[in-house]
């Protein structure tokens, strides 16, 4: 709790400070108490204030709801709080209160959030919009209360509620899964096969000269474009996507960006879907179990903070090449975000593609001669690269990977 005397009441205080003054010096008894007047009134409502402070006790209770939460970063989330008198309180507890929301600045954008607000005999409640400018967990709150006395010369401030946390997910962009390439064949679908049925088929686009009896009708009707059965022994080929972190920056809030996007089409898509992350943090095996597995990928994006030196980013990628094979049993596809790599990191990724189909996002541009260096090695072992530099369109990267177009 802050008590203090408003700038009406300060003014007071300095004025009737100063006829006291001028009536000792003069000997005027009048000119005194004119003198004192004003700064028994400040101190009477600063004693108001005091009494009545709105953070005090379980009078008031307040109640805040995020929506969405989490949010991607770039997208806006609508904030609701309600200020409301409890059962028993007086009414006028909520007379003259002004409310002021706290947030962090990677939800405020640094400026004043500007709340619409509605009054009810027992009740305020604020809205406002927050617009996530970065991923991670930023705060959110406390709710700062000001009461001002009926004088305008004193008044209190204090807190209510507690501070909560955001989450904020990273941006992620819808990115089409060429189906024709993800199929994977009888001999090399271990992990993640599917038992077909009639309406549980691996599905395909469908090109001239498919039989029409291998047409899949209720898949095309939802898609509006033609689909067909594909081989039925074939199952769905499980995905590995390998995240190298840079350091702290927009290269790492890139790199995420783009892994975590890979990793939600390539789920949506039917696949079994693993994030390798190099940390703890971002886990080790997220498996394709509905809804609940993609927020639990995205999850793990959240507390990634990249890697202080090459060494140390180096290391974590070799124990993410070592965990694969628990991930996808030896099978599958693995697609990587790499920055350029040293010896070490390129023969490992070597290795991967001898027994993988591997694909590969360099992070950096053709005149990087570190990262084109490391792209050369990779598609001599047998990947498929492309270079990319942090910050440019992530789906023309890998509509570029991919070979699908626009």
């Amino acid at each position: 709790m802050r008590v203090r005397p408003t700038r009406r009441g300060a003014g007071l205080v300095v004025a009737g400070l100063v006829v006291s003054a001028a009536g000792t010096g003069l000997g005027s008894t009048d000119l005194l108490t004119l003198g004192t007047l004003p700064v028994l009134l400040v101190l009477l409502g600063l004693a108001a204030v005091g009494v009545v402070d709105p953070g005090r006790g379980n009078a008031l209770r307040t109640r805040r709801t995020v929506r969405p939460d989490p949010v991607h970063a770039g997208r806006t989330a609508d904030v609701q709080v309600e200020v409301a008198l409890a059962r028993g309180a007086a009414r006028a507890r909520l007379t003259d209160l002004r409310l002021r929301e706290q947030a962090a600045v990677e939800l405020s954008g640094g400026r004043p959030l500007r709340a619409t607000v509605s009054r009810e005999p027992r009740a305020v409640r604020l809205r406002y919009p927050v617009q996530a400018t970065r991923r991670g967990r930023w705060a959110l709150g406390p709710l700062v209360v000001t009461r001002t006395d009926p004088f305008g010369v004193a008044q209190v401030r204090a807190t209510l509620g507690t501070r909560e946390t955001v989450t904020v997910w990273p941006a992620v962009v819808e990115l089409p899964v060429p189906r024709e390439l993800l199929v994977a064949e009888p001999e090399r679908s271990v992990v993640g096969a599917r038992s077909p049925a009639s309406d549980d088929a691996a599905l395909r686009d469908y090109r001239v000269g498919d039989d029409l009896r291998r047409v899949h009708w209720p898949s095309s009707a939802r898609r509006g474009e033609l689909v067909v059965r594909s081989d039925e022994r074939a199952g769905m080929r499980p995905v590995t996507v390998l995240l190298d972190q840079p350091g702290a920056g927009d290269a790492l809030e890139w790199s995420i960006s783009l892994a975590a996007s890979v990793a939600l089409a390539v789920r949506a898509a039917g696949h079994p879907t693993h994030l390798l992350t190099g940390t703890p943090a971002g886990g080790r095996r997220l498996t394709d179990a509905g809804a609940p597995a993609a927020q639990q990928l995205l999850d793990a994006t959240v507390d990634l903070a990249g890697h202080p030196d090459p060494a140390a980013a180096e290391r974590a990628l070799l124990a993410e090449i070592g965990a694969m094979d628990e991930a996808d049993g030896g099978s599958g596809l693995v697609v990587a975000v790499l920055g350029p790599q040293g010896a070490a990191g390129r023969a490992a990724l070597a290795e991967v593609s001898r027994t993988r189909p591997s694909w590969a996002v360099v992070r950096g541009e053709d005149s990087d001669e570190p990262a084109t260096a490391t792209a050369r090695a990779l598609r001599r072992a047998g990947w498929r690269v492309v270079q990319a530099a942090p910050g440019s369109d992530t789906a023309a990267a890998w509509w570029r990977l991919t070979g699908a177009t626009t």
